[in-house]
């Protein structure tokens, strides 16, 4: 077990890629904090990881809210002990032209992809510090390294991902604590088939039509599904990644290689 005894917390735990992560850890023995909006998904991927033997913690968390992430973090510690995995997995997206944006939708976006991870990550480094050791992974994407006209404002919300994971690496760095991005790309998960729907409304496709094309994108020659970023996920919060830090790794079939 690689995580064995270790405390993850995990945003947006409930579905998809988080909820994939979640069990992964849980079955590499990390305890893990399920933190979630949608707090009834969260208590399902929590009976999974009790199912196994793991131990797991359910909190109803808006990544929005930046006065609940010390909450977040005081809870964990209080319940397990300590914090030694944060996995900044929690977004949102929306489909759209550039100038059909309003400045709250912008607002939305940054307050969950950008503002909650930078302030949720800045909150778990102080116990970081204290135990003086520690492992970030922050989910960015293939969107953080392109451009896509109809999700400007996402893209740009992914490069700051980016752009945080080494801020946070080069301050981190002399604390024992390493911070790491994955930047997946095209994941069978319900927000994939969200962005199918806003793409087929705008471009006048048939439900499922904007999904076949871009699956064709991957050189490996399928869309991936959450538990093929599990892996790296692992190793990212596992000793075996001690020497990586300020790094975001492509995990996207080959649609990016840089």
């Amino acid at each position: 077990m690689q995580l064995k005894g270790k405390v993850a917390v995990v945003t947006g735990a409930a579905k998809g890629i988080g909820r994939a992560i979640a069990l992964g850890y849980a079955q590499e023995g990390a305890a893990v904090v399920l933190a979630d909006i949608d707090e009834e998904g969260g208590k399902n991927t929590s009976a999974e990881i009790n199912q196994v033997g793991g131990r797991s913690l359910v909190i109803n968390y808006d990544v929005a809210d930046i006065d609940s992430a010390k909450l977040l973090v005081e809870r964990t510690v209080s319940k397990f002990g300590s914090l030694d995995i944060l996995v900044n997995n929690a977004g949102i997206g929306l489909i759209k032209k550039i100038w059909e944006y309003t400045s709250e939708e912008w607002d939305r976006l940054f307050d969950v992809n950008v503002k909650g991870l930078f302030f949720l990550s800045s909150e778990a480094s102080k116990q970081m510090i204290k135990q003086k050791s520690g492992k970030m992974v922050n989910l960015a994407s293939v969107s953080g390294r392109d451009v896509d006209p109809m999700a400007a404002c996402y893209c740009a919300t992914k490069a700051s991902v980016i752009s945080i994971t080494q801020s946070f690496a080069k301050a981190l760095a002399s604390y024992g604590i390493t911070v790491n991005g994955m930047a997946p790309g095209i994941v069978d998960t319900p927000y994939w088939k969200q962005v199918d729907h806003q793409y087929g409304e705008i471009l006048g496709k048939k439900p499922g039509e904007f999904w076949d094309e871009i699956s064709k994108l991957p050189l490996l020659g399928r869309p991936s599904v959450p538990t093929d970023i599990v892996a790296l996920a692992i190793f990212l919060a596992s000793s075996g990644s001690d020497y990586i830090t300020g790094q975001t790794i492509g995990i996207d079939g080959g649609i990016i290689m840089v």
